[in-house]
Order: structure tokens, then sequence, then C-alpha cells
């Protein structure tokens, strides 16, 4: 059934999952849901039917909803492409944004550029809106921006504009040992030792060149010590968290960072960085995604105004 105070909706569709917020006026949230068809398996001519499977029956008929998108949505794999900005640059705003074809008169769908950097390369999509959130509750944040996930991205905030970001494929690393690499036998039960995360971090900081062999110790631990699985686990996280750390030296020994995150990851890095000396912040990122989305939809309103 169509819910005629409808105002906008947000749509955050990343690579596996798609969610949405339905907005009335004054941004007041009306419903929320979400899918797994992502980005990911979806091609062009499915994700307008993929979005009207969660919000066609919210729809008034006989007018046009703003429909806000971040996210791998934007990618050249997803609906359409939308270029990305190029730093030093502010987190794109709806004036930027794409609008693809759609074949339901009641959808006006917009889809939000990501940001890239030419050198060294590196591209983000969806941590901008996240940022863009961040700021329009901050706006004279200068500092770094550290967004944990699959590929964490530590960012550069001055002046309210991405000045430069570096990507690192932690979390993917950390999923691809855990389940291909020989280490999967000895990782079989979740867990966690804070103590042993500690330790691996400041191993794998003071002394990065030997990251391969430490990984295969945890095996080894495992097969002739019987150290617990929860253990091993905390150090394989220690280990790659801290190889990253002392890569990303430049961005966290500023005077602020916050960590834009949510769960046990962004409580990792917390305390990785506090084992460096490093305070750092802590906020959640769905709440930043949807200020970032609301920020965009004010944008649009205004200049249509």
């Amino acid at each position: 059934m169509a819910h005629n105070q409808l105002d906008w909706i947000a749509v955050d569709w990343g690579t596996s999952n798609l969610r949405v917020w339905l907005f009335a006026a004054e941004n007041r949230l009306i419903a929320h849901a979400g899918s797994d068809r992502g980005m990911g398996q979806l091609v062009p001519d499915q994700f307008e039917p993929a979005l009207l499977d969660l919000i066609g029956g919210y729809l008034p008929a006989g007018r046009v909803t703003p429909v806000i998108c971040c996210g791998m949505v934007g990618a050249r794999q997803g609906w359409v492409e939308a270029p990305y900005a190029s730093t030093p640059c502010a987190p794109p705003t709806a004036l930027e944004a794409i609008a693809p074809a759609v074949a339901d008169p009641r959808l006006d769908v917009r889809i939000l550029p990501g940001v890239k950097q030419d050198h060294p390369a590196d591209v983000m999509r969806g941590e901008e809106t996240q940022i863009a959130g961040y700021l329009s509750a901050n706006p004279g944040y200068d500092g770094v921006l550290c967004l944990p996930g699959t590929h964490t991205k530590w960012a550069q905030i001055s002046a309210g504009q991405i000045t430069g970001f570096q990507t690192f494929m932690t979390g993917e690393l950390f999923s691809l040992l855990l389940k291909h690499s020989v280490l999967r036998h000895s990782l079989t039960d979740k867990g966690w030792e804070d103590a042993a995360f500690g330790n691996a971090v400041g191993d794998a900081m003071s002394a990065p060149e030997k990251l391969s062999a430490r990984l295969f110790s945890i095996r080894a631990e495992g097969l002739l010590h019987g150290v617990p699985s929860a253990t091993l686990r905390a150090r394989l996280s220690g280990c790659l968290i801290g190889l990253e750390l002392a890569a990303a030296r430049r961005f966290w020994q500023g005077p602020k960072i916050m960590i834009i995150g949510d769960g046990a990851l962004s409580a990792h890095y917390a305390r990785a960085l506090s084992l460096q000396g490093i305070t750092a912040g802590l906020t959640g990122v769905e709440k930043l995604t949807l200020a970032g989305l609301t920020a965009a939809y004010t944008n649009l309103k205004e200049t249509n105004t």
C-alpha cells in the first residue's frame, strides 16, 4: 500500500546488499527494508526491478518520488556509471549525480558519484557519502577519517574537502586467508583474545617484512602447541591490521582521527591505534550514510525550489 506521506527514499546499494530508508517530510523515517540483491549479482536492466521489489508498494501514484543512491550501484558494472569526482574535492552532491533511465514514472533516481585519486591511483564508492554525512555535522573538521571494512579507507580531510586517501585490502586478505589458505584448518572457531591481537599488531609494525613467516607460524602453533582457534584468529587479525598501520602511519600520526564504522572491526582498529598512543573517536556508519544521503537530498530539493 502506498504511503501518501512519502517524501523521498535513501538507498545504500553495495556489492552484496541493498538497503533502503523511506522518509516523510522533515526526514521522518517511515520504513526501512533491505535485500541481498547487491550490485554483484545484477545486470543493468535488473536494478530497477530489484529496487521496486522493496519500495514499489510505498510509492504514491500520480507523482514522482526522489530516490538518492550511493555505493556500487554507480560503478561501471552497476546500474549506470556515475563518473568519479577527483581529489582534492568535497564529497559529491546531488548536482553531480547521474539519473538512470527508469520505466516506472513514479521514480526519480539519482546516483551519487564516487571519488578518485589519480596518484597514487585509488577509488572509493559509498565511503564519500559517509564522509559527507560526517562533515554535515562537523563542517570545520580538519583531520583523518578511517573507514574500516573489506577495503579500509584512510582519508585526509581539510577545509571540507577530501585532499587524499588510501585504500587497504586488509579485510579481504583476512577473509581469503581464513577461508582459502592453509590457515582454514586452524581457525575453525570464532572467538577472540585481545592480548594475542595486541602482540600481533606490535610484531607486524616492528618487522612487517616477516609477515609471511608469521602467518605460517599461526598454523604451526595450532598444530604443535594446541593454541586455541580464538587466539590464532586474533593473531591473524593483528598481523594484518598491524601491517596496515605501519603503511598508513602518515595518516594516523596527525592530531585528529575519527573511525567511521560499526561492530567489532572498528573496535579492533581503535584498540590497535591505542597501542600506538593514539586515541581515536568512533562513530556509527549507518547514521553517517543516512546523513550524507540526506544532505544530498536537501541539496537537490534546494536546487529544484
